[in-house]
């Protein structure tokens, strides 16, 4: 079998729901690692027209695809031959499905939404942040379908271990204490080797383009501050010397 093709910036969190699984079920792949700069120019739109990742391309089917719903749909159902993290009931297997969407329409847009209203929007926009991070905690929940671990619980764990940075004053070391059930499960989910080589192979990335492991430029955030929160809380009290000029 000739490895999967997997396009990715290492910083966000979408990339990581497609390794996650590959690594779960053991399939090869090699990874083409882009700066998120360059996602709107070739050779990324070559691969994908929207400038989006992650995208794949399978040499032993010749496709290629993008968007990760689409991709982890077609990984189960073209290399999960045992069921290994699905099911073939009609209710479980839809189920499944109807959770993988929400994990798209719900999850992921609502924490990146309220990321950027918290830290990068140039204004402060209270009723925004108010009503994002309020959706953050709605969309929280915990095992998803079934009695055993699917694809479904896999695609939650990369934006479930941002948390933090789509919440206000919540440190990374609490950001899930709030909901001591999912905490449990994700410390299930993050405990698993796929996930810890998945991590090892973002750190790798990630320090390669010079970021941070919250996605910023090393350099970029003051000594001894490590999280968005205490950046931000930093930046607030007038304490950073950047904003300044």
């Amino acid at each position: 079998m000739q490895p999967i093709r997997v396009w990715l910036t290492p910083p966000g969190p979408n990339p990581w729901k497609v390794v996650f699984i590959l690594e779960e079920l053991g399939i090869p792949y090699e990874v083409k690692s882009i700066r998120f700069e360059d996602v709107k120019k070739p050779p990324m739109i070559d691969v994908n027209p929207n400038g989006r990742v992650p995208a794949i391309e399978d040499l032993n089917t010749n496709l290629t695809l993008w968007e990760s719903g689409a991709i982890i749909t077609y990984l189960i159902e073209q290399y999960d031959t045992k069921h290994t993290l699905t099911y073939t009931s009609l209710a479980d297997k839809h189920h499944l499905n109807q959770w993988l969407h929400f994990q798209m329409s719900g999850q992921g847009p609502y924490y990146g939404t309220s990321g950027w209203f918290i830290y990068l929007h140039p204004e402060k926009v209270p009723s925004a942040i108010d009503r994002y991070t309020k959706q953050v905690t709605r969309v929280l929940g915990e095992w998803l379908v079934g009695d055993k671990m699917t694809y479904a619980d896999l695609a939650w764990v990369p934006w479930n271990d941002r948390v933090d940075s789509s919440l206000v004053g919540v440190p990374e070391h609490e950001k899930l204490d709030a909901f001591p059930n999912v905490k449990a499960w994700h410390e299930r989910m993050t405990s698993r080797a796929s996930w810890q080589r998945s991590m090892v192979l973002r750190a790798k990335l990630m320090d390669e383009q010079g970021l941070l492991p919250n996605g910023m430029p090393k350099g970029a955030m003051p000594e001894g501050i490590e999280s968005y929160s205490d950046y931000v809380a930093q930046v607030n009290a007038g304490e950073n010397p950047v904003f300044e000029q």
